[in-house]
């Protein structure tokens, strides 16, 4: 046993696992929110979703990150369930890449020629370079990948002489079932499927374990990495709960169909392929193979796959009508009160949803903490709102002109009040890539944003509680500060652009986020100012709202 150094092996996987999430963070950092953008924009179809899956694991090389990024859209209503199952679906196949790189890079040219230049390059540029952010992260990825194959390089010469010393097949569990197995744990406990996989490479390199064994593993690497997307949707909604559960199932599926066809896998490899005297590359496309193959039978299902699962495992609804769900609207008079209280908690709800978005802190209304922020979504505000019409499309049509007036204004201003949260939501990422900036008139936009919407929040609270006549000088004032506040980001926006050189393509984003910013508070506010007027019987067309 001489020849087996334990504690070179288990450093060198230390050194690769910290250059692996190294690199992973450092291409994130140098990405912005870009890759979020792509991830929650480029998935309005199933092949959209696959080639948005492949493209981002491949370049963040990281299918656990693209995953955990798909479940969080998922769970804020936006991405459907469907074209979630896609992107991490696609990510399998994406994360193949990495393989491929360790397996070329790691085992066909001397590490040590280029794993330590890239350690000291990078080291130095990040003590040299660390006020420049983007450079400093440049310099921290070239460390990461330094790092990564180094830790390589330590885990192959620690079993270099280890098969000499070691007879596996002496062991009173072996076999397939025994290395697939030994797969899963290893993931699940390391929550990374390229370290057990860079740990096969090097035992099979070494000749401490066989072909059949080693694919064995990446079969079990592939089921075991679904515990970082199950940890993921603990505690979540139960759409996340729903896209978590699918990874596993197309993992399992996967695993299932590879064990199947492992005999005809193995000889495609190894005798039409001819990679019988080059195990480790042999491993990397077995590893493509399988991933691709349970990609192309389960996508065709996709769809009846998606339904199959909404109904053995269902959404659980929170209703966030108050009014309208226990009012029957045949009582005129009863329905126009319960139609124009639900339309003021549509209003509360649909500010504390985008409040809670941009991460405004929380006030301590009652309302506020019986709805606990995973409740209230954009798709049950889109319900809400829909329930709101329906209700509105059963109060009789025999009822005077005043009572038809003041109904139609208050749909207004439920329309409006719908309109400016999907407004605010769509900002929301333009916000975000801003906020990432953290210096120059962006992060200062960004902190103008959230403060009107602060105000918005405070003002939308107080009619909330006090719909009373008082409100609208309040609600008047209001209006007039987001007039002002227009003026004074335009005004410093233009000094902006003469002291801090901003380009075309900035400045021309920020005048549309403002824009629509401040239309969204203008519609709000005029909804709030109708909803006060109706609460008192004052019936007023509000055509400004269309």
């Amino acid at each position: 046993m001489e020849d087996f150094e334990f504690w070179t092996l288990l450093a060198g996987l230390g050194i690769f696992l910290f250059g692996m999430y190294t690199m992973e963070d450092s291409i994130k950092l140098l990405a912005g929110p870009s890759f979020k953008h792509l991830i929650r924009r480029y998935t309005g179809s199933r092949t959209k979703g696959l080639l948005t899956g492949v493209v981002s694991t491949a370049v963040l090389q990281s299918s656990s990150a693209v995953s955990l990024m798909v479940l969080a859209f998922v769970g804020a209503g936006l991405m459907s369930l469907g074209n979630a199952i896609a992107v991490m679906v696609g990510s399998n196949i994406g994360t193949t890449l990495t393989v491929w790189i360790v397996a070329v890079f790691g085992f066909k040219i001397k590490i040590d020629a280029f794993a330590l230049p890239l350690i000291g390059v990078g080291g130095l540029g990040m003590i040299f370079l660390a006020r420049f952010v983007r450079y400093y992260n440049l310099s921290r990825l070239l460390v990461a990948l330094g790092l990564l194959f180094h830790g390589l390089e330590m885990m192959k010469s620690s079993v270099a002489g280890l098969s000499s010393n070691v007879d596996l097949s002496g062991l009173p569990f072996t076999g397939l079932w025994f290395y697939l197995l030994l797969g899963i744990l290893l993931t699940a406990a390391m929550q990374a499927s390229a370290a057990t996989i860079a740990l096969v490479l090097a035992g099979l390199h070494s000749g401490m374990i066989g072909f059949d064994d080693g694919a064995a593993m990446v079969i079990g690497a592939n089921i075991g990495t679904t515990i970082t997307i199950l940890l993921g949707a603990i505690g979540g909604s139960t759409p996340k709960k729903q896209a978590a559960f699918s990874h596993v199932a197309f993992n399992a599926i996967s695993a299932v169909l590879a064990l199947l066809l492992f005999p005809v896998l193995i000889w495609v490899i190894l005798d039409v392929a001819d990679f019988s005297t080059n195990g480790v590359l042999g491993i990397a496309l077995f590893h493509t193979m399988f991933n691709c193959l349970g990609a192309g039978i389960f996508l065709p299902f996709l769809q009846s796959f998606t339904g199959f699962l909404k109904r053995i495992y269902p959404e659980s609804r929170t209703a966030l009508s108050r009014f309208v769900n226990i009012t029957a609207p045949d009582v005129v008079e009863a329905a126009i009160v319960a139609f124009r209280n639900e339309v003021l908690n549509q209003l509360f709800l649909s500010v504390y949803y985008v409040c809670h978005k941009y991460s405004i802190e929380p006030g301590d209304t009652d309302l506020e903490q019986d709805y606990p922020a995973h409740l209230v979504t954009y798709g049950g505000l889109g319900e809400l709102h829909a329930e709101i019409f329906r209700f509105y499309s059963g109060i009789p049509v025999e009822r005077s002109e005043g009572d038809s007036l003041q109904l139609d204004s208050v749909l207004r201003a439920s329309r409006s009040i719908m309109n400016s949260t999907r407004n605010l939501r769509e900002l929301l990422n333009d916000v975000l890539e801003m906020q990432a900036e953290e210096t120059g008139f962006a992060m200062h936009a960004v902190q103008d944003f959230k403060g009107r919407l602060g105000r918005l929040k405070s003002i939308t609270t107080s009619v909330f509680q006090h719909p009373d006549k008082a409100a609208m000088i309040d609600l008047d004032d209001f209006f007039a500060e987001v007039e002002q506040s227009d003026r004074v980001f335009i005004a410093s926006l233009s000094r902006a652009v003469r002291s801090e050189g901003l380009s075309e393509e900035e400045v021309t984003r920020l005048l549309m986020v403002n824009r629509l910013f401040t239309q969204s508070l203008r519609m709000l506010t005029l909804s709030m100012k109708g909803l006060v007027q109706s609460y008192h019987g004052i019936s007023e067309a509000m055509e400004v709202l269309d």
